[in-house]
């Protein structure tokens, strides 16, 4: 089994945690990783039953993970980029639902709330989503539309008081259980953004239970039929797709960095079981082709964390570009593939088994690596950058 020693900082082989972040830093970081490492056997029953325990919401919760990007008075922690990228990496060092969870709450509901709300709006779900007393989803995702949200059929038509949402919402994260929805739709032909409280008639949502990643948390799909939102429910500054696009933006620099850490599980897993395992007389490790693997896992994860912790210092000093954040998920996604990939060959049919769950890891990775914009659709959004024409 995973020895609970050293569990990010063996894996930093360049010592960037030591070296490039402070006290302060590092003890956000090892707050999340002990949570991770102490939830672990809840997390892989929670996996195995396709079912997320809310005990471990309610601990990320009571550690700030809900509230990292609002400010104190509403509730939450406001930390600095750089904590916010290494609490996502202590969380996915423990499985990627839980840093989606935090990507979601964060980034997907509270950033849309902070950026295009109204201070009423604010002052009202901010603090129930800080403090995990509402649980949050964000509906842009839909049947016929994943990389191409600007073609979204749901749509808002004006009625007294308010609005009526027709459509449907697919593979939404915490759908089957959310508070709150962060619902985008048509108004007038211009998308925006709507408030949709749980209870709303016509408003069903269900789990999607077969699916075979991201077991430990929730994904569902909802539908709108004429569900109507009072006019204070609607962003006010929500107008245009790139509102929304803002917000996936966030997420994904969250992912950027968190996916590191399922890299980093994956290969402290290794290192401890080639450490252990022995065949044709000594340890795994002392073979060549596993030092080799080994080497090339730790250069994988420096360049991954080096990249990710430049990317939150350039968030920091408000100079990263959409497009920086689209090349490190695009990088680090396809770096935690491939360190995953060679940890599960390493542990031979080992790598198959519950008790080293590197399958866990792998599976929850191919979605991170699909989510948030696909790697080919972030490899256009790049390439848009360079040459000045959209390929999409």
């Amino acid at each position: 089994m995973l020895k609970k020693s050293n569990a990010v900082y063996r894996a930093d082989y360049l010592g960037l945690i030591k070296n490039f972040t402070t006290h302060e830093q590092q003890e956000v970081l090892n707050t999340f990783i002990k949570f991770s490492q102490k939830n672990m056997d809840l997390i892989e029953k929670c996996a195995w039953e396709r079912n997320c325990d809310p005990l471990l919401w309610k601990e990320m919760a009571d550690l700030g993970a809900f509230g990292a990007h609002v400010p104190e008075k509403y509730s939450g922690t406001s930390l600095d980029e750089l904590s916010y990228a290494l609490m996502m990496i202590g969380l996915e060092w423990g499985d990627s639902s839980l840093r989606s969870n935090a990507s979601v709450q964060n980034a997907l509901v509270a950033y849309p709330i902070l950026s295009y709300g109204s201070e009423e709006q604010k002052s009202r779900y901010l603090p129930k989503l800080a403090t995990g007393e509402w649980i949050g989803a964000f509906g842009l995702t839909e049947p016929n539309h994943g990389s191409d949200p600007g073609s979204l059929e749901t749509k808002a038509v004006e009625t007294e008081g308010g609005y009526l949402l027709s459509g449907s919402k697919q593979w939404i994260t915490n759908a089957d259980i959310a508070d709150i929805h962060v619902v985008w739709a048509k108004l007038n032909g211009m998308v925006h953004g709507f408030l949709v409280e749980k209870g709303r008639v016509g408003l069903t949502a269900v789990s999607m239970h077969k699916k075979d990643s991201l077991q430990a948390g929730h994904t569902g799909e909802y539908t709108l039929d004429e569900v109507f939102v009072p006019s204070e429910n609607l962003l006010p500054h929500s107008a245009g797709l790139k509102c929304a696009l803002k917000c996936l933006n966030e997420a994904r620099a969250g992912i950027a960095a968190g996916i590191i850490g399922a890299a980093m599980f994956c290969y402290e897993t290794a290192w401890d079981y080639v450490m252990e395992r022995k065949q044709f007389g000594t340890a795994l490790a002392a073979k060549q082709i596993t030092q080799v693997k080994l080497a090339d896992m730790a250069t994988a994860i420096a360049q991954g964390l080096s990249t990710a912790f430049h990317l939150a210092e350039l968030r920091e000093r408000k100079v990263a570009d959409f497009s920086h954040v689209s090349m490190l998920k695009r990088a680090n996604t396809q770096i935690a593939r491939d360190v995953a990939s060679m940890a599960r060959g390493m542990l031979g049919a080992n790598g198959v088994s519950s008790e080293y769950p590197i399958m866990r890891v792998m599976k929850n990775i191919e979605s991170v690596y699909t989510y948030e914009g696909t790697y080919d659709v972030h490899g256009l959004i790049i390439g848009n950058k360079i040459t000045g024409y959209a390929a999409y």
